[in-house]
């Protein structure tokens, strides 16, 4: 199937060959002619298959018919509710891509900023708003946003809005929004809160499927390494340094833990940033552009804050910490080995995440390649309590001088010694 097939609009269709497009993804195939006749959908797709273009082409098809000339009164027309600031974003800027031929005017808006420029542009008019549920619902309680006129309502990423503890927010904004609207619900998986969700409030929706969350890219090389929890950080230096890793992402359980491995690796110069929760707006767009631009040479990023993360030929992806949802596995390690790329996924796996790999392996039907011989192998770090001190090398590097130390106080020093 080619794009052309669709029946797509000229405006469309051009904007669409500019970009290099020329056919859909499954996810586009199955979506896009459901979406044009105005139903309901359910869809079932993780990041990186197409997801955004399968929403915004055709409702960008269908808004140009009723918006029209640029005179045409500006009202909220399509609204996608989106958990993260920077996937807001990259829904944004692919609505201008798809629509740049055409009057229809789109506003991203998300917490985190001042709201006077997002106010302002609310007052001139937009055709299709693009939100995260607090501040949503944060302008709507102040009067700025009318959602009488909407046609399409678009619930982007609803399990990690689920995770997030958004639901309720968006069950109140579903309730702002007119009955006779067009629903359309995007999630990687389907959890039954999700499921409840789609039952409660869509109309009779088709349901689509891509790749099924159990499944790992077939061109991405899967690695583990066990090594103790106090070790991880000098073993993610070795490979960064020894095997010349860059353009790396990793990934933390915490945001703590995100800081903690930057400042380790900046320690020993490399050039790492993290990006969660915590870090303001305008930190997380310039770390995120750093990375995209290879300015960053490793990323730590959150869950959280990695939704929404979307670069081209990403080579690496490492699990600092395995994740305790086996489905998160494959969602990180989906971001590699994409558009006929290969990729490298490499795992860290401390005594106590054992249970997690189990689960892992058993979701994905493969038994992980683990890789020995590495340095830092179960019993050799600081968690280590049945090697003897002597096979440690010493760290004399904040010892104050002493005359006659003795072998007990020298091997508990040995013990305690830290390299990050």
């Amino acid at each position: 199937m080619k794009f052309e097939d669709l029946n797509l609009l000229k405006n469309i269709q051009q904007a669409l060959i500019d970009e290099g497009y020329e056919a859909p993804t499954p996810i586009q195939q199955q979506a896009i002619p459901i979406i044009l006749e105005g139903t309901d959908l359910v869809g079932c797709a993780q990041t990186g298959t197409g997801k955004t273009a399968a929403f915004a082409i055709p409702i960008l098809n269908s808004l140009h018919r009723i918006v029209g000339s640029a005179k045409k009164v500006k009202h909220i027309r399509t609204l996608v509710i989106t958990p993260t600031r920077e996937l807001a974003l990259q829904i944004g800027e692919s609505f201008d891509t798809y629509g740049k031929y055409t009057n229809i005017r789109q506003l991203t808006i998300f917490g985190g900023v001042n709201q006077t420029s997002q106010t302002d542009q609310l007052k001139k008019g937009v055709d299709v708003l693009i939100a995260t549920p607090g501040r949503l619902l944060d302008l709507h309680k102040q009067g700025f946003i009318n959602l009488d006129h909407l046609h399409t309502l678009v619930l982007d990423e609803a399990d990690q809005m689920l995770d997030m503890g958004f639901i309720h927010d968006v069950k109140k904004i579903i309730k702002l929004t007119p009955d006779n609207r067009q629903t359309l619900l995007f999630s990687a998986t389907m959890p039954i809160a999700i499921r409840e969700l789609a039952d409660t409030f869509l109309t009779d929706p088709k349901y689509v499927s891509v790749t099924p969350v159990s499944s790992t890219a077939e061109r991405v090389k899967q690695q583990i390494y066990f090594v103790d929890k106090g070790d991880k950080r000098k073993l993610l230096y070795h490979l960064i340094r020894n095997e010349n890793l860059s353009n790396v992402l990793v990934f933390t359980r915490t945001k703590h833990g995100a800081d903690n491995v930057v400042k380790a690796l900046k320690k020993n110069g490399v050039h790492a940033e993290a990006i969660h929760g915590d870090k303001s707006q305008n930190a997380r767009v310039r770390v995120l552009e750093g990375f995209k631009n290879k300015e960053v040479s490793v990323l730590v990023a959150t869950d959280i804050a990695a939704r929404g993360i979307d670069i081209e030929s990403l080579p690496y992806v490492i699990n600092f910490d395995l994740p305790n949802i086996p489905e998160t596995y494959v969602h990180r390690i989906g971001r590699t080995g994409r558009a006929g790329n290969e990729g490298l996924a490499i795992s860290f796996c401390a005594k106590d995440e054992q249970p997690y790999l189990k689960d892992i392996e058993k979701l994905i039907r493969l038994k992980i390649k683990v890789i020995e011989g590495h340095p830092y192998p179960y019993g050799s770090g600081e968690e280590a309590s049945d090697k003897p001190a002597e096979e440690k090398k010493p760290d004399f590097r904040h010892k104050k001088k002493t005359n006659t130390p003795s072998r007990k106080s020298e091997a508990s020093k040995k013990n305690k010694k830290r390299w990050y």
